[in-house]
């Protein structure tokens, strides 16, 4: 750490994702709701919920402000005006009272869902820093409404950080209170399930995506996100890096701040749930909802993203690219839910946010059953809109078109295509009440050889006529693509390997269908010759996205604060002017009968650093076979130049082998230092 120079005149700071608007502190709402809680009413039945005409209600944000840009906030909503039953506050579980709020009978009611849901699957919850009194609390909540035990000890919880490990991070008093709301409502709507909850280090995207990678790497298939930002241009990076997971199920708050886009809501590749106001009726479901709002900066977050694509299934005409939201559930605070939190908490309380029915529907989700292999549970709903309850009044403040904030027949951005009823809109399979199926022929596992063309063409059949389908594939090995339109994949791998493929094609009602194989790329043409070749993938960075290679989210990147050395994206690592770390890196085979092997790439380093004699930020390049890593090279702050310099390291003693090259740069805690890559090449004779 070094005190920054009074007198330097820095680089402003890399533009990341602007900060979220949540505040820290208690405020007052006065609304007009139609529902508002009693302070002794009990949660575990509709009469818990009774009516006033005007009523203040006293909320606080779980979780403070961010501090810094590229930082999220949990979207957790406590109500502070709710007055527990004595026998509650006395003594955590009582089988004389309930608290006040919505618990698991009741969303059952409202969601038509089953009485022991989620058997046999493992719902992860994403959140930042520690509760060290999530297990207790579980047990609490799950004891009081008669849940059976879910503990370490009996397999079905689990706690990890985010790489899997059981070195916690610093707890946090706020996410405490969106970890319990999480845990609980998993517990309300999927008992039967086992839970993982994976902690954060921070705040942090980065921190967060990684924690997401890690539930999909233990296994879960349903992975809850209650938290959220503004959207910035790094957001597609994110999605490749933590949200592309196909065959299992994402769910994102929308947000608790009004009409608006937010992300990670916005991805592409996740199901984007917004929130609603849930009341008791005399109608023959017994429940009603609008859209939730309860001021012109609280209620449902809805809205356009300003950068993700749309996915393939979502039709609506009114915003070209991704629309947010696609299900809903409650989430309005006058029509929270029972949690139980004592670390930075007095026991029982009432929740809402759209942190509220995030879980809920991932837990809906695994009630309904593992999703396909290779499927996108996004689309799911979308194959079955009639199963659904449709939200049709209400909005969350002014826009145009109107449906992206207001409510009405149908998709609308504040509810999206409705709540819950029952589990069929939660299960892959069908088109828009269409029942079509798509079939994809299996084609058999593939092989191929660095730098020879190789190509597939993909087959696939609808049980309608006269239907168009749009072909998709993830995982193909590097420098292979596939024709949208024709489902031909063609083009000349670049990286040795085996590749899991999952080939889809969907139909125009949103059907879809899949198929998965293995692809093997060798590393050498054979016949004894070298054949001269460039081994990287993506070398320019200009498909907009990281892949082959694997890099820190953001890192990625088109904007304008720093110029690429050729077309239009770059690699630009560091920038923040605060402790932070980025990575880039991908693997490459060098054939054995090659007997050169060159790595370049052009770098320009910008600092705000005024030092001549000390280097505080660090860019290191490695290249690691096995469990062998060597530095190739490293440059500073002090290596700073107004320009791209082209840079050469030699690549001779890899000849025959798999080296994953990595650029690591690394920032200390202030002032900051951009090192730029763009135009890589791995070049072989």
């Amino acid at each position: 750490m070094h005190t920054p120079s009074t007198t330097s005149s820095p680089t402003p700071r890399r533009p990341r994702r602007a900060l979220h608007k949540a505040a820290a502190a208690s405020f007052s709402v006065a609304a007009l709701i139609g529902g508002v809680l009693a302070a002794a009413a009990p949660a575990d039945a509709a009469a818990g919920q009774t009516s006033a005409s005007s009523t203040a209600v006293h909320v606080k944000h779980a979780c403070a402000a961010p501090s810094h840009v590229g930082q999220m906030a949990c979207l957790a909503l406590v109500r502070t005006d709710v007055t527990q039953p004595a026998a509650l506050v006395a003594h955590a579980v009582s089988p004389l009272a309930t608290p006040s709020g919505y618990g698991p009978s009741d969303l059952k009611s409202a969601y038509a869902l089953p009485a022991n849901g989620g058997a046999g699957q493992t719902v992860a919850i994403v959140d930042a820093q520690d509760d060290p009194n999530a297990e207790s609390d579980l047990a609490a909540y799950r004891t009081q409404f008669g849940l059976s035990a879910c503990t370490t000890a009996n397999g079905c919880f689990k706690k990890v950080n985010q790489t899997g490990g059981t070195s916690y991070p610093t707890a946090d008093t706020g996410w405490a209170g969106e970890i319990s709301l999480d845990l609980d409502m998993v517990s309300a709507v999927a008992p039967a399930a086992h839970i993982i909850l994976v902690e954060a280090t921070s705040a942090n995207m980065d921190d967060l995506g990684t924690a997401v990678n890690e539930a999909v790497t233990l296994g879960a298939k349903f992975v809850s996100n209650s938290y959220g930002g503004s959207e910035d241009s790094t957001d597609t990076a994110s999605d490749s890096a933590y949200f592309n997971h196909p065959g299992v199920a994402i769910t994102v708050s929308s947000g608790d701040e009004a009409y608006g886009a937010e992300y990670p809501a916005a991805s592409k590749y996740v199901t984007a749930v917004g929130g609603t106001a849930l009341k008791t009726a005399s109608n023959a479901r017994g429940w009603t909802e609008t859209v939730w709002k309860t001021s012109s900066t609280e209620g449902t977050g809805s809205g356009c993203s300003a950068y993700d694509a749309k996915p393939t299934w979502q039709t609506d005409t009114g915003c070209s690219k991704r629309t947010i939201a696609d299900v809903s559930a409650v989430a309005d605070p006058a029509t929270g839910v029972a949690v139980y939190q004592t670390y930075g908490g007095s026991g029982w309380a009432v929740y809402g946010g759209t942190s509220a029915s995030s879980p809920i529907i991932a837990s809906v989700y695994a009630d309904a059953g593992t999703p396909a292999a290779g499927s996108s549970p996004a689309q799911y709903p979308y194959q079955h809109t009639t199963a659904l309850n449709d939200v049709t009044s209400g909005n969350n403040g002014t826009c145009s078109p109107t449906y992206l904030c207001t409510a009405g027949t149908g998709y609308d951005g504040p509810t999206g295509l409705g709540t819950p009823n029952g589990l069929t809109a939660f299960t892959s399979g069908g088109g828009g009440g269409t029942g079509n199926t798509v079939t994809v022929t299996a084609p058999g596992n593939q092989t191929g050889t660095v730098g020879t063309a190789a190509s597939l063409q993909l087959h696939a059949t609808d049980s309608a006529s006269g239907q168009t389908l749009t072909y998709s594939a993830s995982g193909l090995p590097a420098g292979l693509s596939v024709n949208s339109s024709t489902g031909l994949i063609s083009g000349t791998p670049t990286t040795a390997g085996t590749y899991s493929v999952t080939a889809t094609a969907t139909d125009t009602t949103g059907a879809s269908g899949s198929t998965s194989f293995t692809w093997t790329i060798t590393g050498s043409g054979g016949g004894g010759g070298c054949t001269a070749a460039q081994l990287l993938g993506n070398p320019g960075f200009e498909t907009g996205s990281a892949s082959p290679w694997t890099a820190t989210a953001g890192v990625i990147d088109s904007s304008t604060g720093e110029a690429a050395h050729s077309g239009s994206w770059k690699a630009w690592l560091n920038g923040y002017g605060t402790t932070h770390t980025d990575t880039l890196s991908q693997s490459v085979t060098v054939p054995a009968s090659c007997t050169s092997a060159t790595l370049t790439y052009y770098l320009h380093i910008d600092t705000a650093e005024t030092t001549t004699t000390t280097a505080f930020d660090t860019l290191k390049v490695t290249g690691t076979t096995g469990s062998t890593t060597t530095t190739l090279a490293t440059y500073s702050n002090l290596n700073k130049a107004t320009g791209y310099t082209l840079r050469t390291v030699n690549l001779s003693s890899y000849v025959g082998k798999t080296v994953t090259l990595k650029f690591t740069g690394a920032e200390d805690s202030s002032l900051q230092t951009s090192f730029v890559i763009d135009d890589t090449a791995v070049n072989v004779s």
